[in-house]
């Protein structure tokens, strides 16, 4: 399993980490559509890798990646599975760090009510500092 979730994970083997008790603070930024790329998706599917590995983990949507977590997704008509309703499903995973940059919002015309997750809206600025914090940052 080790070589497999190494590679999974770009490299990363959490199984190491856990048996070393040791926990590290990864931030995962989502820069892209929902839909269109792989992206989005598989962003999502590695955050949940790593909180299994009692990682402390956090999301942050900028640019594009706000529309990941925006209400009322219908994605019928492109033939794909919305997948928007699992980000209600991670504080089930004690992933309840979840940061938005307001630029990103206010240039798409969109208001911390139009998401469907409770999120923290921050400053560009204040993105930047939380993501200087942390100890992997991992964009998508």
């Amino acid at each position: 399993m080790g070589e497999e979730m190494t590679e999974a994970t770009g490299g990363i083997d959490f199984e190491d980490e856990e048996a070393s008790g040791v926990v590290k603070k990864f931030m995962f930024v989502n820069r892209k559509a929902p839909y269109g790329t792989i992206y989005a998706l598989e962003a999502l599917e590695v955050v949940l890798i790593s909180a299994a590995f009692d990682q402390d983990v956090s999301l942050a949507f900028l640019d594009d990646g706000v529309y990941q977590i925006v209400k009322g997704q219908h994605t019928k008509a492109i033939d794909v599975k919305n997948f928007s309703p699992t980000y209600r499903a991670l504080e089930g995973y004690d992933i309840e760090k979840l940061y938005v940059e307001k630029e990103s919002l206010d240039q798409r015309g969109l208001t911390e009510d139009d998401l469907l997750v409770d999120v923290q809206v921050m400053s560009s600025a204040e993105m930047a500092k939380m993501m200087a914090e942390q100890d992997v940052v991992i964009s998508f």
